[in-house]
């Protein structure tokens, strides 16, 4: 390819150079220089190789550091967003700065384990799915839309991903937005979910973290 449409920093942290392994090492976190790494990310756009540019994983306090010095400030912000982590803080500051919001695990994520997916089995998303004629996705992936927010999904099954786009002729109503306003709030992903239980890091990880506080 000549040119990706868009190119992102993944995550605001950087470990030392090793083989991709799971979970990661404590130690192997090392100081993010994001002065560095944006101004070469500026420089891939400035080149045309990244018609856009932007960063996942990050919370409002790593965005207002790098806008204090970005000259190309981030087109989009890839986060976690579904109704059971609705990101209203992170939310109103991107809309603000102009950032447009994409949702990764709209449906809750996968699961390595047997536990339960808090949107697929959310009971309040069920009785409003139940009520519409829809399915709880239809309604997590709508509520997400009405938020102003993209959406990342990755079935390849066919009748999931014709659901998975019918979900612009019709809206949720005032009640239904209230009633997923009020359900309890989870994350999924959080740098202590992909790191060994042991070992020291030199970095602080609550300035690495992807939870909004």
């Amino acid at each position: 390819m000549e040119y990706v449409d868009l190119y992102l920093v993944h995550w605001p942290m950087s470990i030392k150079p090793t083989k991709p392994h799971y979970p990661m090492k404590r130690e192997d976190i090392v100081p993010m220089d994001l002065r560095g790494v944006w101004q070469a990310m500026e420089e891939c756009h400035r080149l045309g190789l990244a018609k856009m540019i932007g960063v996942s994983n990050f919370t409002t306090k790593k965005l207002q550091e790098l806008l204090a010095f970005a000259k190309i400030p981030p087109t989009v912000n890839q986060v976690e967003l579904n109704p059971v982590w609705q990101q209203k803080k992170l939310m109103e500051f991107c809309k603000e700065k102009g950032i447009h919001v994409t949702a990764y695990h709209p449906l809750g994520g996968q699961r390595r384990t047997s536990t339960v997916n808090p949107v697929l089995h959310s009971d309040v998303l069920k009785e409003i799915a139940e009520a519409k004629g829809k399915s709880v996705a239809q309604i997590s992936l709508r509520w997400i839309y009405e938020q102003g927010a993209s959406m990342v999904t990755t079935s390849t099954k066919r009748d999931r991903l014709k659901e998975n786009i019918e979900i612009f002729d019709w809206q949720l109503s005032d009640e239904d937005r209230l009633k997923i306003s009020q359900i309890p709030q989870h994350k999924k992903v959080s740098v202590l979910s992909i790191l060994c239980p042991d070992g020291v890091s030199s970095v602080d990880l609550s300035e690495v973290d992807v939870v909004e506080v």
